[in-house]
């Protein structure tokens, strides 16, 4: 089991080691559902949701699975969680925000190819994280994931505005974006310096 101060934990899958500036995890979603802000605050909420559900099933799973001996069944087990929180968040949303339902499209089922919220399960497991340090971990993660959102569908709503080169216009910008912005995030790289 890790040591790490949950603080910590949050911090480093928050900025340090984001998932998507940093590991290049759950990139899809990331394009395509940061060209307005709203939209992009929806799904980073859906998304952190879902993290914090899955790791949370994820954890108890492990258990189990680890006291049968079973551990070759988890990658299944985790996408079989992670496609039934999906589906909960969809229902809940068509339910109660049919609206959101409709701007997230189909972003919004596919969370469950979402690489990121596979990659907290597997990455927490791998590092025997406890339960309170899965939860910070997923927490801080999926925080991460909307702040880079956010951030991306922020710039673009600005560049809408800008008189750009047509080449560097539509995929060509966002990829430019993200790039600016992994390299931005580079520099949180050795922040927390030794864990304890």
């Amino acid at each position: 089991m890790q040591t790490e101060s949950l603080g910590y934990l949050f911090l480093n899958a928050f900025l340090i080691n984001n998932f998507v500036l940093a590991m290049f995890l759950g990139l899809c979603p990331f394009v395509g559902t940061s060209a307005k802000r709203d939209t992009a605050i929806n799904m980073g909420m859906a998304t952190t949701f879902v993290m914090l559900i899955s790791s949370v099933c994820a954890y108890g799973i492990n258990v189990i699975l680890v006291k049968y001996g079973l551990e070759f069944l988890r990658l299944i087990s985790y996408i079989a969680v992670i496609a039934a929180a999906v589906q909960l968040v969809e229902m809940i949303l068509k339910k109660f925000s049919p609206v959101l339902s409709r701007a997230l499209g189909i972003y919004l089922p596919l969370i469950t190819t979402n690489c990121a919220i596979l990659g907290v399960a597997l990455i927490q497991t791998a590092k025997g994280y406890g339960f309170l340090q899965s939860v910070a971990f997923s927490a801080g993660a999926g925080a991460g994931f909307a702040l880079a959102l956010i951030l991306m569908a922020g710039l673009r709503e600005k560049l809408e505005l800008a008189n750009m080169p047509s080449i560097t216009q539509a995929a060509g910008l966002s990829m430019m974006l993200a790039g600016i912005l992994s390299m931005t995030f580079m520099g949180f790289a050795g922040l927390g310096g030794s864990a304890t």
